[in-house]
């Protein structure tokens, strides 16, 4: 019997958003701090993130932002989780470990796969070399975790496409972002919820 797929919604800016992608059955939902057009500030992620019930993961999404401010943000919003998306290193990862949130390590993959588990994240997302632009990333030849590893399948995913790369890839979870948007940083409702109902749709992982 395989484990559900973990499906993560990221990029929320708005109410409707957030409720569609509750109500459609997502697992985490991303308010990205880092500089993007989908970008919120910390008032608005805090007044979002009370609306999503206790059993849905609240992310803070930053890259190469100074410690400080990352885990002030996260302090004031009330984020369970944090995904640094940049060059982060180990130390950085280690300092933000006590804090008992989940660690998600975001990667551009350009090149070769990384390993799980070099940061000593919780979850490794393995996204396209330039995240957030909709575009799929070869997967060919490449390494990828061993089944049972939590990673998130990233890049380019869509209501269209997810459910056919998540039988070829075998990930633990899938992130979408500019897949669910009718423009960039304007997410629909009906995309939430087709993305959503495709990848649930999709073989369960081992």
């Amino acid at each position: 019997m395989g484990t559900p797929l973990f499906v993560k919604v990221c990029g929320l800016r708005t109410e409707r958003d957030v409720d569609t992608a509750v109500e459609a059955g997502a697992d985490a939902i991303g308010f990205v701090f880092a500089e993007s057009p989908r970008r919120i500030d910390a008032g608005t992620a805090r007044r979002l993130a009370a609306r999503v019930p206790d059993g849905v993961l609240t992310v803070g999404v930053f890259r190469d932002q100074p410690l400080d401010s990352v885990r002030a943000l996260l302090g004031e919003t009330g984020m369970r989780a944090v995904q640094l998306h940049g060059h982060e290193d180990l130390a950085y990862f280690d300092a933000l470990r006590p804090d008992g949130r989940t660690l998600i390590r975001g990667v551009a993959v350009r090149g070769e796969v990384p390993r799980y588990g070099e940061r000593g994240e919780d979850v490794l997302l393995l996204d396209a070399p330039v995240p957030g632009a909709g575009e799929a990333w070869d997967r060919s030849g490449k390494q990828l975790p061993a089944p049972g590893r939590r990673w998130l399948l990233a890049g380019g995913l869509d209501p269209h496409n997810v459910a056919d790369a998540v039988r070829a890839a075998r990930p633990w979870g899938v992130d979408v972002s500019s897949g669910i948007e009718t423009s960039r940083g304007v997410k629909s409702p009906e995309l939430i919820t087709a993305f959503i109902a495709a990848a649930r749709g999709a073989e369960t992982v081992s």
